[in-house]
């Protein structure tokens, strides 16, 4: 993959990132529940790779 592919790739993860976060103030969602989530979603995804 080229260097200006991977840094844009990087940045784009960054930014969901940040408007995740933002969005979920936004709408007044505890970060512990978005949290949660993440680690619920890992969880799931991670799982899925064992079989």
């Amino acid at each position: 993959m080229p260097l200006p592919h991977f840094i844009g790739l990087i940045a784009f993860v960054i930014v969901a990132a940040g408007a995740t976060i933002a969005l979920a103030l936004w709408a007044h969602v505890p970060l512990i529940a978005l949290g949660f989530a993440a680690m619920a979603g890992s969880l799931i995804l991670g799982a899925r790779q064992w079989r």
